[in-house]
């Protein structure tokens, strides 16, 4: 079966690539609300201009431009925003890894760790902003960091 890889946005301007079996189904899935940003869950999303892959093999590789003396390629100072999408999806993954979930028992577990009645491990949960000033007026450090369902996943 030939898959269609179309490039996709959701109104947050988070980019992703999106595989249906033609346009037709991309655009019923779209309409059946099916189709959502991986990152923030955005149902509304569209289709981004995309140019055409094409596998020239038979076609000789272009020419690289001599490189000067002095004038080696340089990385890029600042990454794409794609470069740093990729980034954060890569540390909300690892946060959901290699952190317990302990939902809205958040702030009494961080105490409970803080003051050595709990074993010491990474935690996440939920907390209001309230609890969250309270911890931090306690000297115990939090940040928020929003873990999208997809980092809880696997992706294929």
């Amino acid at each position: 079966m030939t898959m269609k890889v179309f490039d996709l946005a959701c109104e947050h301007d988070h980019r992703f690539e999106g595989w249906f079996g033609s346009a037709q189904a991309f655009d019923e899935q779209l309409a059946r609300g099916f189709v959502e940003c991986p990152v923030c869950t955005s149902r509304a999303v569209q289709r981004m201009p995309s140019a055409p892959r094409l596998n020239l093999s038979a076609a000789p590789e272009p020419k690289q431009p001599a490189r000067q003396p002095g004038h080696e390629p340089v990385a890029a100072a600042m990454p794409t925003p794609q470069q740093l999408q990729a980034l954060w999806m890569k540390m909300a993954r690892h946060l959901a890894e290699n952190t317990e979930d302990v939902g809205e028992r958040f702030a009494d577990e961080a105490r409970r760790i803080h003051y050595n009645e709990a074993p010491e491990r990474g935690i996440r949960g939920l907390a209001t902003r309230e609890q969250r000033a309270e911890l931090e007026d306690e000297g115990i450090d939090v940040f928020s960091f929003p873990l999208p369902a997809a980092a809880k996943e696997t992706l294929q």
